[in-house]
């Protein structure tokens, strides 16, 4: 027969405790990040169709 005493059954719910915050901290750190790179792919430039005339937007007018 085994006994424990109350110092021990506290440590053990304490251990449980600290266990399940990093568990949450761990999934909240993995959430932030899927959540950052969706916005840096929302972000990224798309590159603009090209022309199939190249000789648009060669001449500039300048006027001084």
């Amino acid at each position: 027969m085994q006994i424990q005493s109350p110092t021990t059954g506290m440590a053990s719910a304490d251990f449980s405790s600290e266990v399940r915050s990093a568990k949450l901290a761990k999934d909240m750190q993995e959430q932030e990040g899927q959540q950052a790179l969706q916005l840096l792919e929302a972000a990224a430039v798309q590159p603009a169709p090209s022309s199939a005339n190249a000789s648009i937007g060669g001449n500039i007018d300048t006027f001084a």
